[in-house]
């Protein structure tokens, strides 16, 4: 169970912060050594399933305006999905296993880093008000590519705001609705394995420990998130990435 909650704060914290979630719950049953539910794709969907949750409680009336206020917000919303959405679809399989390893982790950490670090200097003043189609749709398609481990879905998805001149926060705030489909889209399609698997085949204990573990870091993530990125840039993440990366060659270099 210690594994659990540790893997529950990992997730909490990493699934908004643009350091990449997935990469951190690969990467710490590797370090460790740690096998079974804690290592699959399963536990990982369940934790993202606590973060979920998470984002209604601190987002509901984004959400409830969405609905009844701002319905040209909730259509972006549905467009800026479809990328990812097939991308889950077409690609799931492939994610799951080659590109799950510290290798492509490591590049991309540093590959997006960098990217994170350029799209800075795009940063404006557009909120989301300002959004239109092209928006939506420029930054869709960035979400799909944080299929990829080590990409970070906050990253990504901050970056491509960032490019269409967004304000940084704003970019944020869109980036956590964006994110919610889709992550609830993997949590149906996933979780649903646990109430069809024979009875003993996962530990629901486990997984319900990494839930409610991941749901209330990730409250505590997003509102210190949110309001770090109103006077800050992302730079101090894009060095961390950097660092991380360092840490998992150096790593497989003495044969971890």
């Amino acid at each position: 169970m210690t594994e659990s909650v540790l893997l529950g704060l990992v997730q909490g914290i990493t699934e908004f912060f643009p350091v990449s979630s997935t990469a951190h719950l690969v990467l710490f049953p590797w370090f460790f050594g740690w096998e079974g539910d804690l290592g699959s794709l399963l536990f990982d969907v369940a934790l993202h399933a606590g973060t979920l949750l998470s984002l209604f409680v601190c987002l509901w009336r984004d959400i409830a305006d969405m609905f009844i206020k701002r319905r040209r917000l909730l259509f972006l919303l549905i467009v800026g999905t479809v990328p990812a959405g097939l991308a889950g679809v077409f690609l799931e399989e492939y994610v799951a296993g080659a590109l799950r390893s510290p290798q492509v982790i490591a590049a991309s950490l540093v590959v997006f880093g960098f990217v994170m670090y350029a799209a800075e200097k795009f940063a404006g003043k557009r909120d989301l008000r300002s959004l239109g189609l092209p928006d939506a749709l420029v930054i869709g398609v960035a979400q799909a590519l944080a299929l990829i481990p080590g990409v970070s879905r906050s990253g990504i998805t901050i970056s491509a705001g960032l490019a269409r001149g967004m304000k940084r926060h704003e970019a944020l705030r869109f980036s956590f609705l964006l994110s919610m489909p889709v992550i609830g889209g993997a949590a149906v399609l996933e979780l649903r394995k646990l109430f069809i698997a024979p009875p003993g085949q996962y530990d629901l204990g486990l997984f319900a420990v990494g839930f409610v573990t991941s749901f209330l870091t990730g409250i505590i993530a997003i509102k210190v998130l949110l309001k770090y990125l109103r006077t800050h840039t992302m730079n101090a993440f894009v060095i961390y990435r950097f660092a991380l990366a360092g840490v998992i060659l150096g790593w497989l270099w003495l044969g971890g």
